[in-house]
């Protein structure tokens, strides 16, 4: 007999959100966390945004879970009383190049079963917000922005409340198979090793040496997680906008946005900056790019007005010349290894589709009732 039913590597959003799945599923479930607190990497160095789901290629994983977990995460929300707004969102050319993407949008967003889209004229779309400046725009207004922090704090009460346990500053140090279920090896001040009959990898930005270091993991089935840096700048006050702000995307990030926390404070960004490290600080040098992004939609913003905000790391399975990489939620029909999956690549919009990713990653380990 095991020691515990399941064990989840990482307490970020995706780990949190598993572990109350699980636990609300009847079994008994151990978090173990390197850090001394949850959600202190990728989970809490975002943009906070609600996506809507029409980024994604119509078929994907991103596509499916943004969708179904986007109205969960409202309906949590709202249950739970963790703060949000649904603001929405315009996305917009600012010269005519981009006017296919915009088309190519909401031709995907439609097929996402997005339902609420709308093409803007200059004139629709300034009429929304006099300041901006675009030739057109797409109209979002099922995109939102939330408090992720009171977010992963009620996904924490759900899953203890349901009988799971949080260790933190407890590393996962390795796994290996022993009858048909994993004896985990976890350091720190008191190390200890658990039997456990389900194992499920939701360590982020270090997913891939989580998988390397359980036994019997064939190379093969491991990709390399690369780092993609976002840098964030904030403005002080407010800015005259009352939806978050998208150019229109490129092709491994969403451009450099404004957005706002549920407070009003203002950020730009994150830009993409391909790094071999875990570094968290904010580049000053790069202010002349997102101003220059920046002013393509609000040619009007204050001069020298940005100030350095935070940055964030995206755990990429893709390089830079690669296509957008897709969810890789990694069950025992993939690897071959009963009750284990690995997850690769949650980036955005990881948060948004939380709820859904934990119930997909439930039903590969433990069918519900």
């Amino acid at each position: 007999m095991s020691d515990i039913d399941a064990i989840i590597v990482g307490a970020g959003v995706i780990g949190l959100a598993c572990a109350r799945e699980l636990a609300g599923r009847q079994l008994s479930v151990l978090v173990l966390e390197t850090d001394s607190a949850i959600g202190t990497g990728t989970s809490s160095r975002n943009s906070e945004v609600i996506h809507s789901g029409l980024y994604y290629p119509p078929g994907s994983l991103k596509a499916r879970l943004c969708v179904e977990g986007r109205q969960k995460l409202y309906e949590f929300c709202a249950s739970h009383g963790v703060q949000y707004r649904q603001c929405g969102k315009l996305i917009v050319a600012t010269q005519d190049s981009e006017l296919l993407l915009l088309h190519d949008l909401l031709r995907k967003g439609v097929a996402n079963g997005v339902p609420d889209l709308a093409m803007l004229s200059q004139e629709e779309a300034q009429e929304l917000e006099p300041s901006l400046s675009c030739i057109a725009g797409l109209l979002s207004p099922s995109t939102g922005i939330i408090d992720s922090h009171g977010y992963m704090l009620a996904l924490q009460g759900d899953a203890e409340n349901a009988g799971a346990t949080i260790a933190l500053k407890a590393p996962f140090v390795g796994a290996r198979r022993e009858g048909s279920g994993f004896v985990v090896s976890a350091g720190g001040s008191e190390p200890l090793d658990l039997s456990c009959d389900i194992l499920v990898n939701t360590a982020g930005l270090h997913a891939s040496v989580v998988a390397g270091a359980i036994e019997g993991q064939a190379s093969h089935t491991i990709p390399q997680t690369r780092y993609a840096k976002g840098s964030y700048f904030m403005l002080p006050g407010r800015a005259p906008f009352r939806h978050l702000i998208y150019p229109a995307p490129h092709a491994h990030g969403l451009g450099v946005h404004l957005t706002m926390d549920l407070s009003g404070q203002v950020r730009f960004g994150p830009d993409v900056e391909w790094v071999d490290a875990i570094d968290y600080t904010v580049d000053l040098s790069r202010v002349a790019g997102f101003d220059e992004a920046i002013r393509r939609y609000w040619p009007d913003m204050p001069q020298q007005a940005l100030i350095p905000g935070y940055s964030g790391m995206r755990p990429k399975i893709c390089g830079p010349s690669d296509p957008a990489a897709d969810f890789r939620i990694d069950g025992p029909e993939f690897h071959g290894t009963p009750g284990l999956v690995n997850l690769f690549g949650i980036e955005s919009p990881g948060l948004t589709a939380s709820l859904a990713i934990a119930r997909e990653v439930a039903d590969r380990v433990s069918p519900a009732a």
